[in-house]
């Protein structure tokens, strides 16, 4: 009994050790100003400037590759990851069980979001700006006009439009949001997407002419199309299992 005691007290200490380790390693990033893909100062370096032995770094270590924070690249070191902090499914979407729900309702939530969001990025983006999103409409047009799957590039698109509004919190928002994007891509009609094609390029137009109540209006009108094409598509699947469209 004394023994299973004294074990979980030292994994306690051993937890907030690492936790405390684990914080002063962003402090560290943040202190350097590491970027996403810079590497860290060796295992060895570390543990020196932080006073703390191997086993305590590594354990530090996983914590923050499980957070997203880092990511370890077997031969070559320890780097700042790509997306600092993000992770795939944040809100763990993927056990939802009813995903044509879901998708509603997150259609919901974009109703009310983006909208305001291009309105912003209207307001606020960059001339230089202007053409890369220009760039990524005529993109994701060719992938939707070639047949292709433009999934990839649907997300990528809305993630500029918010990027552009140059708001910190937006970009870290819409990854979130863009979940729906993925699987609308799965649900939708093939009648819709050239109002798709339509709907973007007057969302694109109107921000790079900063016209920001046709920015917030043409997007209103994308995100509703979606959400009827959503509903129409609804009723077509009712047979099949809703779990079926993961």
């Amino acid at each position: 009994m004394a023994r299973e005691l004294f074990s979980t007290v030292q994994d306690q200490r051993d937890n907030v050790l690492s936790n405390r380790v684990a914080d002063q390693i962003n402090q560290l990033i943040l202190d350097r100003d590491l970027k996403a893909g810079d590497r860290l100062p060796n295992e060895y370096e570390l543990c020196e400037e932080l006073n703390v032995g191997r086993g305590t770094l590594r354990e530090a270590v996983k914590l923050l590759v499980a957070r997203n924070c880092l990511e370890i690249r077997r031969g070559i070191g320890t780097f700042v990851a790509e997306k600092t902090g993000q992770i795939e499914d944040p809100l763990g979407f993927n056990y939802v069980e009813d995903k044509v729900q879901l998708a509603k309702n997150l259609m919901e939530i974009r109703l009310r979001l983006e909208p305001w969001v291009a309105a912003l990025a209207a307001e606020r983006i960059q001339e230089e700006e202007k053409a890369e999103l220009i760039n990524l409409c005529n993109e994701l047009e060719n992938e939707i006009r070639n047949g292709r799957d433009h999934g990839p590039l649907d997300k990528k698109y809305h993630t500029y439009i918010a990027k552009c509004s140059h708001n910190s919190v937006m970009p870290e928002l819409i990854p979130i949001i863009t979940y729906s994007v993925d699987m609308f891509t799965k649900l939708r009609d093939p009648k819709l997407l050239a109002t798709t094609i339509q709907t973007h390029r007057a969302i694109a137009d109107a921000i790079c002419r900063n016209d920001t109540v046709s920015a917030e209006k043409c997007m209103r009108e994308h995100i509703l199309a979606n959400e009827d094409g959503l509903s129409q598509m609804d009723t077509l699947i009712a047979p099949i299992r809703r779990t079926d469209l993961q």
